[in-house]
């Protein structure tokens, strides 16, 4: 397969939205939008020549918008191949490519958010492992930190404190995401008008920068959703999913 490297000059033409077709819908501008100013900052988005879920997103982990330390490693924002894709080994053309860029760039090598088990939007686990990654870390309640050394002497990335104290969070529900992920555009709003209809509380947080993002209380900036200070979900929730959640919680 074919790879693309989006730069400056071929974003605006590109499809790099893994499920929405049109550039011009507001999901896919927004991610673009975000995109662009990562650009300068050495994030590298490699995709196969196709419109699906095909590409690796990787960034120098200090500019990664996840509150982590990794001096001087890279950090994978995204990973995915699925669909018809899968299983031709194209996870292993994408990663390689990184692993080769990433030494070349004099890295001292990778690191990923991962889970303890497979989940939504997060690093597989078990693939991960299989590509000798291993765990630099963890927090609450299934978040790891995985890194891939060059170095055996390199030192191991680790969480930010942010993450593992969020005590003093506001009542109610509280969102903190970006606009790295394009699906957050349409439904983060849609959440805060279910929310306002139910006359219950919530906070969305929209972190706009790399600092901001750097001391969030969750790894997963790109979403998360806590009740009352207790971390929920990272999972990029439908009207139906956060419906069920205010339910389970009789709101």
């Amino acid at each position: 397969m074919e790879l693309i490297k989006i730069t400056q000059d071929n974003l605006e033409q590109e499809h790099i939205c893994c499920a929405i077709s049109n550039n011009k819908d507001i999901q896919v501008m927004s991610k673009k939008a975000w995109l662009k100013e990562r650009l300068d900052e050495g994030l590298v988005f490699l995709k196969g020549n196709v419109r699906g879920k095909c590409f690796i997103e990787y960034i120098p982990a200090e500019c990664a918008w996840a509150p982590i330390e990794a001096e001087e490693y890279m950090y994978i924002d995204c990973l995915w191949v699925s669909g018809q894709y899968k299983g031709h080994g194209y996870s292993n053309l994408l990663l390689d490519n990184c692993i080769e860029d990433s030494q070349a760039k004099g890295k001292k090598g990778l690191v990923a958010l991962s889970s303890k088990k497979k989940m939504g939007f997060l690093s597989d686990p078990k693939y991960m492992r299989y590509k000798r990654f291993e765990v630099a870390d963890t927090a609450n309640p299934y978040f790891e930190l995985l890194y891939f050394p060059f170095d055996k002497s390199a030192r191991k990335p680790h969480f930010r404190k942010a993450v593992k104290e969020h005590g003093d969070m506001d009542k109610g529900f509280t969102s903190y995401y970006t606009n790295q992920c394009p699906f957050t555009a349409k439904y983060v709003p849609l959440l805060e008008e279910i929310a306002a209809v139910r006359n219950v509380s919530f906070k969305a947080v929209h972190i706009q920068t790399r600092e901001e993002a750097q001391s969030a209380p969750t790894p997963f900036t790109t979403f998360s959703l806590f009740y009352n200070g207790e971390f929920m979900t990272h999972e990029i929730l439908s009207e139906k999913k956060f419906v069920k959640i205010l339910e389970e919680k009789g709101l």
